[in-house]
């Protein structure tokens, strides 16, 4: 039999060949350049003609970018330096960035108490930081819940006994919803709010000023005028989105509703908010805002800017989620009712989670907005990053800068709403369970 076979094969492979590197253009850079940027003629075409378009903008702002000024300490200075090495004196001059860096962070903030904006900054990640990743330990929450109190004190500083006033409003309003919940669940949300209410506007203020004679215990006091650059935007943005969030799904079900004066009554504040400009409310927290107060309040120009960005926000929100809660399955309604859940039982644990997820796209996008909008409180007065550029070039040693400062207050924005964006994508990704 192997005579036969051996007599009819031409060859026969007697041991195995080694394992060989694929063919050069079909791994490694040439495969990717193939495969990415020189696929088709058209595609190849279109990619001459893009790093052409790259190449052209690089060399107009690289060569004024590459300057050796950093250690500058005025414009002359920088003219001087660029002059002694033969270059161009039209480049940039950086040394105005390391000069005023911490006017544009902190604006007119103490200098000696710049540790307090840092350990604000920290206790504000911390707190955020079990609601955004959802792996820290749950009794982690209860920080969470006590830091924008703390941060208040950090930042403001004063007596210690406003906040914890503040936060005391906030625990007589769940313990008078629980009791008032076994009644009514509209009632449980009447005294839950007017509780609170009444408690911050008679008993709060004169209750924290008594405490205040007894036992003086707090920071040095820092008024609202003393905050600017990007501070004052991060004070604004983060309050705001961190408010205008629970306030924008409320609003989105008191619209979904069948109650008709709360549908009414949320649709008259989403469409009067949304159907105004940012900018008017600003002026109306800046300057009528006071005229519906009580006769000698003196309510902080910040925190009313801080509640008008809250409610202009918090109308988009409601309309995001809105959408969110209508691309919910008419069955998941149903599938909550049939197990017995309650209104808000269902909503809970079924409806806002998927309605939610929907939404997280629409939700960041308004709060990338309304971040960048915080520079509109320039036009009141406050002294956002863009409005101390202007005290900047107010002084004989920066007069003519421009670029520089609207580069770098750039690049921080862009970082900001760029990690905003990539947080979008990883929550996405964390809460796509339709292929698992």
């Amino acid at each position: 039999m192997s005579d036969t076979h051996a007599q009819t094969v031409a060859f026969v492979r007697e041991g195995m060949i080694a394992q060989q590197e694929p063919p050069v253009k079909d791994s490694g850079p040439i495969k990717w350049v193939r495969e990415n940027l020189f696929p088709t003629w058209l595609n190849a075409i279109m990619t001459v003609i893009a790093l052409y378009v790259i190449w052209y903008v690089l060399s107009g702002i690289l060569p004024w970018a590459v300057a050796p000024t950093w250690h500058a300490t005025s414009l002359s200075q920088c003219r001087e330096i660029l002059d002694g090495l033969g270059q161009s004196t039209d480049q940039a001059c950086w040394g105005v960035i390391r000069d005023r860096w911490n006017q544009l962070l902190f604006g007119f903030y103490p200098q000696e108490y710049y540790w307090r904006p840092v350990v604000a900054l920290v206790v504000l990640l911390a707190g955020l930081a079990p609601v955004l990743f959802g792996t820290f330990p749950r009794w982690f929450l209860g920080f969470s819940l006590a830091s924008p109190f703390l941060i208040f004190m950090l930042l403001w500083g004063g007596p210690i006994w406003l906040p914890l006033m503040v936060a005391l409003g906030f625990v007589l309003g769940v313990v008078a919803f629980r009791a008032a919940d076994k009644v009514n669940p509209i009632a449980g949300v009447v005294a839950a709010i007017l509780v609170p209410v009444l408690f911050w506007l008679f008993l709060a203020g004169p209750i924290a000023a008594a405490l205040s004679d007894v036992l003086p215990i707090g920071l040095n006091s820092v008024t609202s005028k003393q905050f600017g650059g990007f501070l004052l935007s991060i004070v604004i943005g983060v309050s705001a989105i961190v408010l205008s969030l629970p306030l924008g799904i409320m609003l989105a079900l008191g619209r979904a509703s069948d109650l008709f004066i709360v549908t009414k009554l949320s649709v008259g504040f989403i469409e009067i908010i949304r159907g105004v400009p940012l900018i008017v409310w600003l002026f109306t927290a800046s300057l009528l805002l006071n005229y519906f107060l009580p006769p000698g309040t003196n309510f902080d120009l910040t925190l009313r800017v801080i509640i008008m960005v809250t409610l202009f926000s918090s109308a988009y929100i409601a309309e995001v989620v809105r959408g969110g809660l209508a691309a919910v399955p008419k069955g998941q309604y149903e599938g909550a009712d049939s197990m017995g859940l309650s209104y808000w039982q269902s909503m809970q644990l079924i409806v806002l989670p998927q309605a939610l997820k929907i939404s997280i796209p629409g939700i960041v996008n308004t709060f990338i907005g309304l971040f960048k909008d915080t520079t509109l409180v320039v036009f009141i007065g406050l002294l956002d990053p863009l409005g101390l550029t202007n005290s900047i070039r107010a002084s004989t040693d920066w007069n003519g800068i421009y670029w520089e400062l609207y580069v770098f207050i750039g690049l921080m924005f862009f970082i900001a709403c760029f990690s905003m964006g990539r947080y979008s994508l990883h929550l996405e990704k964390k809460l796509q369970r339709e292929n698992r």
